[in-house]
């Protein structure tokens, strides 16, 4: 049976709820400045295209500072202000878990989105970033814009049941894995049937040739007296020197077998 290790507490432990913290709110914001910044980019450039296109005439928006100004902060309020007034985050807030949620727990309203996002302007671009010091220092993790819009920004994803249903997934692909040896003692109902140890030889005993062996010199002499069309027994050992060699030196080395010792 497997068994899977029981997590540890930090692991186990729900963030669901809690107030998010620096580090991850800010990658949160890196992400939504690049994932923004991109977008812009790629319409301005679209939108050279197309006046080129239309016009036959070039047109490049960066050659008109003020104009594409009031465009970007335009752009960077919108994208803002609308995923926290549809969903309560924006991409980079989703990909790391985090939502913007009222003072009680709420989904903002579309002031809310709105006032935070005015207030996410005024303290990167008056305060120079200080207002951001609450997410460190405050119990709450409020920065200046959440005070203005009466927001907190919490862990939407559940770190618990990511983790169990980690476990579980784990879990599957163990069972329908390669199958695992049986424990000791424990026969296997699909490894084949062996030979038990006490019927066969003896572990590390070389085997003996026997009569029967096809590789030893009787059965050779066996099979090819079997083989010859005469049924005349081959002399023995003894009988080679006894004076009565059957025919074999006395001239007269007409028998079968006289013939196989000449031919060969």
């Amino acid at each position: 049976m497997t068994t899977v290790p029981v997590p540890s507490a930090e692991l186990t432990v729900g963030r669901q709820g809690h107030y998010a913290g620096a580090v991850s709110r800010l990658a949160a914001f890196a992400a939504d400045v690049g994932v923004s910044w991109g977008l812009y980019t790629l319409g301005v450039a679209l939108l050279n295209a197309a006046v080129k296109l239309v016009t036959g005439h070039s047109y490049t928006l960066t050659n008109h500072k003020t104009v594409a100004f009031v465009i970007l902060t335009g752009w960077e309020f919108l994208y803002f202000t609308y995923q926290w007034a549809v969903s309560g985050k924006t991409l980079g807030m989703a990909v790391l878990g985090l939502q913007v949620v009222t003072k009680k727990g709420g989904p903002l309203s579309g002031r809310q989105a709105v006032l935070r996002t005015i207030g996410l302007g005024f303290t990167l671009t008056i305060t120079l970033g200080i207002g951001f010091l609450g997410i460190v220092y405050q119990r709450e993790r409020r920065a200046l814009n959440d005070y203005f819009a009466g927001t907190a920004v919490v862990y939407d994803w559940d770190a618990r049941a990511a983790r169990l249903r980690w476990m579980a997934r784990s879990e599957a692909s163990r069972t329908s894995g390669p199958r695992h040896a049986a424990p000791k003692g424990r026969k296997d109902p699909a490894a084949p049937e062996r030979p038990s140890p006490a019927t066969g030889p003896a572990a590390g005993s070389a085997a003996e040739p026997t009569a029967e062996s096809p590789s030893s010199p009787a059965a050779l002499l066996t099979a090819t007296v079997s083989a010859a069309p005469t049924t005349t027994p081959l002399p023995r050992s003894g009988e080679l020197n006894d004076g009565h060699n059957h025919g074999l030196d006395d001239g007269h080395n007409d028998g079968p077998a006289a013939r196989r010792l000449e031919s060969g």
